[in-house]
């Protein structure tokens, strides 16, 4: 499929956007679609018909992002590519960097509850990864999400053991998520997650309204 053939379902394009999704000033950008029905998820529209998305081919998006080239080069700053999953685009993602600036830098912001070939389409482009973990217990992390995390697990032990060199860039985010883990189960997935050779870590508390 060539590049002009490639579209991308969008839920939102957010601009100017600093010391949340990676170095810099930084564009999010938000795909449709999401392996997770998560209990208190921050994005539903992502996972709803996606007849109101916007949809952009790969040269449009690159096109509508580079308004701000000058902030992201002054800033060390770039695309933060969210969502929804993003991983489910990969193809996407990986031509839009293989076509864009190199200066930007290339974030991911993933459950990574995705194949592992999808992970792999982006890894020679991506200079930061946030991987939303939820929680490492399996029954905690099916009740709140809908689904098994058997891929994540998969996933996380295969870049610490065959990309040791990618583990610097990333933050593996564990929430505290209210009625379904607590402070012991966050430590335990952490103690876990450092056994691997994970050590940046962002523990935070959901807060529902």
């Amino acid at each position: 499929m060539s590049n002009n053939e490639l579209i991308g379902k969008l839920i939102g394009i957010a601009r100017h956007r600093m010391a949340v999704d990676g170095e810099g000033v930084t564009t999010l950008v938000a795909f449709h679609g999401c392996p997770l029905r998560c209990k208190y998820c921050l994005n539903p529209q992502s996972i709803t018909n996606d007849t109101m998305c916007m949809e952009r081919t790969v040269e449009e998006l690159i096109d509508e992002v580079r308004i701000d080239q000058l902030y992201f080069l002054a800033t060390g700053g770039g695309v933060t590519f969210g969502g929804g999953e993003p991983l489910l685009h990969s193809e996407y993602i990986k031509a839009f960097c293989e076509l864009c600036p190199k200066e930007w830098r290339i974030t991911i912001e993933t459950s990574l509850n995705v194949p592992r070939r999808n992970m792999e389409l982006v890894l020679p482009y991506a200079k930061e990864w946030f991987i939303d973990i939820k929680d490492m217990n399996p029954e905690i992390y099916k009740a709140y999400s809908g689904t098994g995390n058997e891929r994540v697990i998969d996933n996380l032990k295969w870049l610490a053991s065959e990309h040791t060199e990618l583990l610097p860039s990333i933050t593996l985010r564990l929430p505290h998520i209210p009625n379904h883990n607590t402070e012991e189960d966050i430590n335990n997935s952490q103690a876990y997650l450092e056994t691997l050779g994970y050590h940046k870590f962002n523990r935070f508390e959901y807060i529902i309204r």
